[in-house]
């Protein structure tokens, strides 16, 4: 009897087992040596040519042709913890790649998959726990545990040269949009922080501003660029003459008519510019197109007018100047005008854009550097680093870094184990022994002996350093948190808990019953079976 088409195909039992732990590990393999300080980068050059050199695990993932369901869905464990943590991808993805591999060993044990999945579950559960128990509270406003925190999620990354002077400043953005509630916790609104780059300048001389800052010329050069106290209008409509919503035709026999067709477009545009006039506004942030005769009757008027705004800056210039954001002309009123002070900086050629009113707030942080490269890696620490921080704040718990928090949970996994009956009591144990990837691993990236390293670290927790990690650069063990390795308590827990859905997730499936080929593009690809070596991950080979 035939029930699936020609084309079909079907993996089962330990063969899908198999093949799903091979895919994902192979995207765990992929991160791997990018974690910790001395990590290495990884160049990916997309099919238009364009290269991102980056070490971050999320950035990796994302910009690489995966072309396989499985890997797919450890690619989501990274974005998930990218998203709920705004650092620890690369740990996140190391360990689910870990857990599968040990998981493997015990299902060669004949060890059901329901009782690995059990056994995980139970541990990823005590794990949880003893972080809590583990972790140590942060007062918001000890900004320099705070900096230690920023510093550490940018050590490794292009921005660790400068990590003390933008560690400094992520704190002290951090702190401006930082608001205690009711119930005595703090609420950090990142929203109210904008990142912006500029090249051709030293890390160095990165800057936090109050405001906004836009990085877009006058429309016109007569236009004044100097506002201490400027009504500002922003505006989503174009100033220009409309068009019709369908194709016309006009058809002129004389010149005059031809005049007054003219004459009636440029009243149209006065009339626009004249709605502008009567507001009261004095600066014009339009996010379309400003039509060049507009341009020459708003400089007339002495107003600043900047077009093609971002939409992003639109509504972070909502949150600076106030006001609303105009879609129609007709009803614009002072009511809609925001106030601000905005000044011109003619070597950087960038505005600068302060709000005045109690209501307003937001600050941005300028980053430079030498190349596009380099300030696009900048950038990406810095957004993981503020996303750190703000987290450190709301949650107010922090751990020593270093591998320490592994070490210390695999070491009290191991005691719990002794109290889980049955096989799960094997997997809480794998467990445990995937959690020490992390100090493996750094020990490895950083040129050391990792068994070496393991083995002092082991011997450290037994003599109850609970805060015994590597210093990769000296490659002795050492309380890391006095050191000022430290990492938030949060993202650890959410890389914990991501790491376990994904791998269990994976050990739950026995059988892959795919329409055509193993893959999620559909491509021509063939071989997307086992035998096929990693089916549908061709396009990761490529991508590397």
């Amino acid at each position: 009897m035939i029930i699936m088409g020609e084309d079909a195909q079907r993996v089962k039992d330990r063969d899908a087992q198999e093949y799903n732990i091979a895919a994902a590990r192979a995207v765990a393999e992929a991160v791997r040596s990018t974690l910790g300080p001395k990590g290495m980068d990884k160049m990916l050059v997309d099919s238009m040519g364009d290269v991102t050199i980056t070490n971050d695990g999320v950035t990796i993932l994302k910009e690489m042709d995966i072309d396989n369901p499985t890997a797919e869905m450890i690619v989501e464990v990274a974005e998930t913890q990218e998203s709920e943590a705004g650092d620890g991808t690369t740990t996140a993805v190391a360990i689910a790649g870990e857990l599968l591999k040990n998981a493997e060993d015990l299902l060669e044990q004949d060890i059901h998959p329901t009782a690995i999945i059990k056994g995980f579950h139970l541990a990823s559960q005590k794990a949880r726990e003893e972080i809590d128990d583990i972790a140590e509270s942060v007062d918001p406003n000890d900004e320099e545990l705070l900096q230690k925190v920023a510093e550490t999620s940018m050590t490794g990354k292009s921005s660790e040269l400068n990590k003390e002077l933008l560690g400094q400043l992520i704190v002290d953005a951090v702190k401006q949009v930082t608001v205690e509630a009711d119930d005595g916790s703090y609420v950090v609104d990142l929203e109210n922080i904008s990142i912006e780059t500029q090249t051709g300048r030293s890390a160095s001389e990165s800057e936090l501003l109050n405001g906004a800052v836009i990085d877009k010329d006058p429309v016109h050069d007569d236009m004044p660029t100097q506002f201490d106290e400027a009504k500002t209008l922003l505006l989503n409509e174009p100033i220009e003459v409309e068009e019709a919503d369908v194709d016309t035709q006009v058809s002129i026999d004389s010149p005059d008519q031809l005049q007054k067709f003219l004459d009636q477009e440029e009243k149209q545009l006065k009339d626009k510019v004249q709605k502008i006039v009567d507001s009261g506004a004095d600066v014009v942030f339009c996010q379309k197109g400003i039509d060049d005769l507009a341009q020459h009757f708003l400089a007339k008027e002495g107003i600043l007018a900047v077009r093609r705004t971002k939409k992003s800056d639109i509504k972070f210039l909502k949150n600076v100047a106030g006001g609303s954001v105009v879609s129609d002309l007709d009803s614009v009123t002072e009511a809609d005008l925001g106030t601000a002070s905005v000044r011109r900086d003619d070597e950087d050629e960038l505005f600068y854009v302060e709000g005045l009113g109690d209501s307003t707030h937001g600050v941005t942080m300028l980053l430079r550097g030498s190349t596009d490269h380099v300030v696009d890696e900048l950038e990406r620490g810095v957004e993981d680093a503020l996303d750190v921080v703000a987290t450190t704040v709301s949650d107010g718990r922090v751990l020593a870094g270093g591998g320490a928090i592994e070490v210390e949970l695999a070491s009290r996994l191991r005691n719990y184990a002794d109290s889980v009956s049955g096989r799960e009591q094997l997997a809480v144990e794998a467990f445990a022994d995937a959690l020490e990837l992390v100090p493996r691993v750094l020990a490895e990236n950083a040129g050391l002996d990792s068994i070496d390293t393991l083995v002092d670290l082991r011997a450290a927790h037994e003599d109850g350093e609970s805060r015994a990690g590597l210093n990769v650069f000296s490659g002795d063990v050492e309380d890391t948190f006095e050191a000022g390795i430290v990492e938030p308590a949060h993202a650890k827990e959410q890389a914990v808990s991501s790491a376990t859905e994904a791998a269990n997730l994976v050990l739950k499936i026995d059988d892959i019953i795919a329409a055509g080929d193993l893959s999620t593009s559909g491509g021509d690809d063939e071989g997307g079976a086992p035998a096929g070596g990693m089916g549908g991950m061709g396009g990761m080979g490529g991508a590397m």
